[in-house]
């Protein structure tokens, strides 16, 4: 099931925002088979308890292979020459040494878009180096723009590098490309950075600076928490709620919820009266808990929400009517997303063990039992379930 049902996605074990990259398309319903290493490398990301656990290795297949051999090399080109799609995160080159890079594997497939997503990207000074997803948002100037006025730079989880400005620009790139096929081109080379997907995340905020909208200085402007009607406060029971009203009706609503509609206070532009709005909300917030304030914001335009942690979002009522977060082998994860009316994404599947449902997947690339057998016989490894 899935708009991308019929893709064929060849992916190689990585860590991060390939693997990510990978599932937005398998959730869309592309068939993603993943070579796998034959052993689990020791430094592949965080100790999981197996697939079970492994949420961006859902919806997969899987074969092990020894790329290091000339036979493991031989049979995933045979793999690439059936392959729609395929997706790599090694450091720059490293495809290149297997004999498995661009245009060894476009030379096979014509029509095949080649996925890589690194970091700093597939050339420059820096595109040998190692980095992580903080290294790569600090180089796009996001990361100079999140955290307290006054203090350091925070990391916003790996959220901006890996995810949003990795995986799913890969994603996004892939796709198009796959349209540039479907309307008579050849095959490419997507080439997604970290560096860069970062920088286009924050597109807006080079405009802001340039009109002189944007203050250089963390925690001073309108949606890095510096002005105190876009923020977040404590309530009495210790959580927080989160607040956003920039339309001024809306902060009427916010004023008249807190009840201080009434109150002598700055206006909501007022820098200068900036300190005493936040003094105001402080204190008005720790008035009553978040359940309480939650209740009473209930249907209201004020932009107020309450701040949830991982364990709680999928518990409430609007993600519980939505199917926001589904359930999968007892662990509960985002849903697919976006939505698709026509083509609906099915449930997601538990991500494979090594070499898990490898044989089917074979089958259904359209090799036939001989062939299998020649592929085994080169290092080709899979557990054939029915």
């Amino acid at each position: 099931m899935g708009v991308l049902k019929g893709i064929r996605v060849l992916e190689f074990e990585a860590i991060g925002p390939a693997p990510f990259g990978a599932m937005l398309l398998a959730d869309m319903g592309a068939d993603v088979l993943r070579i796998d290493r034959p052993v689990a490398a020791s430094d592949l990301g965080p100790k999981l308890d197996g697939p079970r656990l492994d949420l961006i290795g859902r919806n997969r297949r899987s074969l092990t292979l020894d790329l290091k051999t000339p036979q493991g090399v031989a049979c995933a080109l045979e793999l690439i020459e059936k392959a729609d799609v395929l997706v790599e995160g090694f450091r720059p080159g490293i495809m290149e040494r297997l004999g498995l890079g661009p245009e060894v594997a476009l030379a096979r497939n014509p029509k095949l878009v080649y996925g890589r997503m690194t970091g700093w990207g597939q050339t420059g000074p820096l595109a040998q180096n190692a980095g992580h997803d903080l290294n790569y948002i600090a180089l796009s100037g996001v990361l100079s723009a999140i955290g307290p006025a006054g203090g350091r730079p925070v990391p916003p989880l790996n959220l901006v590098g890996d995810y949003g400005g990795g995986g799913m620009l890969l994603a996004m790139g892939v796709l198009a490309a796959l349209l540039n096929v479907q309307r008579g081109g050849q095959g490419q080379v997507v080439d997604a950075a970290m560096t860069e997907g970062a920088a286009q995340l924050g597109a807006i905020f080079w405009g802001l600076v340039a009109s002189g909208n944007w203050r250089e200085q963390r925690g001073s402007n309108l949606l890095d928490g510096g002005a105190p009607w876009y923020d977040t406060y404590r309530t009495l029971d210790g959580h927080y709620m989160a607040i956003g009203p920039v339309e001024s009706r809306f902060y009427a609503e916010l004023l008249e919820k807190l009840g201080l509609a009434d109150a002598a206070l700055p206006g909501q532009h007022d820098r200068d009266g900036w300190p005493k709005l936040r003094d105001a909300f402080t204190r008005a917030f720790l008035g009553r808990t978040r359940d309480e304030w939650s209740k009473l914001f209930e249907g209201s335009d004020a932009c107020v929400s309450p701040v949830l942690g991982f364990s709680e979002a999928a518990e409430h009522p609007h993600n519980r009517a939505r199917g926001s977060f589904v359930e999968v082998n007892g662990i509960v994860q985002p849903g697919p997303a976006p939505r698709f009316q026509g083509t609906p994404s099915a449930q997601p599947r538990p991500a494979p063990r090594r070499g898990q449902h490898g044989g089917a997947a074979l089958r259904d690339w359209g090799f036939d039992e001989q062939q299998i057998g020649a592929l085994r016989s080169r290092g080709l490894s899979f557990i054939d379930e029915n």
